[in-house]
């Protein structure tokens, strides 16, 4: 059956993947991008120009969905930067640059898109194996691992207020994946697995994981990092 779906950061990357997948499946997707010229519109592929830190474009988005009566099964939050400097030689700016995309980007366009979204369906928050705890660490990455452990604890609170309503929220912990932003965190490092191929995985996990997992923070890695 195809569902609707809202996917954000889906100009590159695990995104792009992502949008072109569900297409392929017959799905019907609102590709959300700061840029979208990369992005084909077909009848299946609605490309959106947004910046999710902007809560005026938010609202034009919104507006939209509400006047096209639009109930969304699943929204997968995957935008999200990077920052690769040593602590010490980080600023306020980059903190505040960073969680401003990664965490409050995240959390108003959820907030503004509950209402929209239907009891039964699905909100994927994309994070990392550097927001869990326990994991490997790494230098350099102290803005972005922060971020995503603040990804991690917000998915179980949402998870919990929303357990009797619904929809059911739940976190993807990735490992190394073969995306621009791995090239940004570790130059010259392979990963072992494409956007290609954690597309497909989250893309099912996004259809069908609320079946059986609320409030859950899920490691998907094959390697460290």
């Amino acid at each position: 059956m195809s569902k609707i779906l809202v996917i954000t950061g889906a100009s590159r990357g695990i995104g792009k993947a992502l949008v072109q997948l569900a297409s392929a499946c017959g799905h019907r997707v609102y590709a959300l991008s700061r840029n979208i010229s990369s992005i084909k519109k077909t009848a299946q592929v609605h490309p959106v120009m947004i910046d999710i830190t902007d809560e005026n474009t938010l609202s034009v988005f919104l507006g939209q969905l509400q006047k096209e009566e639009v109930k969304i099964d699943v929204l997968i939050n995957n935008a999200g930067v990077l920052i690769n400097k040593p602590f010490a030689e980080t600023t306020a700016e980059d903190f505040e640059f960073l969680y401003r995309v990664n965490v409050f980007g995240l959390a108003s366009l959820t907030r503004m898109l509950i209402p929209q979204i239907d009891p039964k369906g699905h909100v994927v928050n994309i994070s990392s194996m550097g927001g869990i705890d326990g994991s490997s660490k790494f230098p350099g990455l102290a803005a972005y691992s922060s971020s995503k452990g603040a990804v991690n604890i917000l998915t179980e609170l949402l998870a919990e207020e929303y357990k009797v309503t619904g929809p059911a929220f739940n976190s993807l912990a990735l490992g190394a994946v073969q995306t621009e932003m791995l090239v940004q965190a570790f130059p010259g490092f392979q990963a072992p697995v494409t956007a290609e191929e954690i597309a497909d995985y989250i893309l099912k996990f996004a259809l069908e994981g609320q079946q059986f997992f609320n409030g859950k923070i899920i490691p998907v890695s094959s390697s460290t990092p």
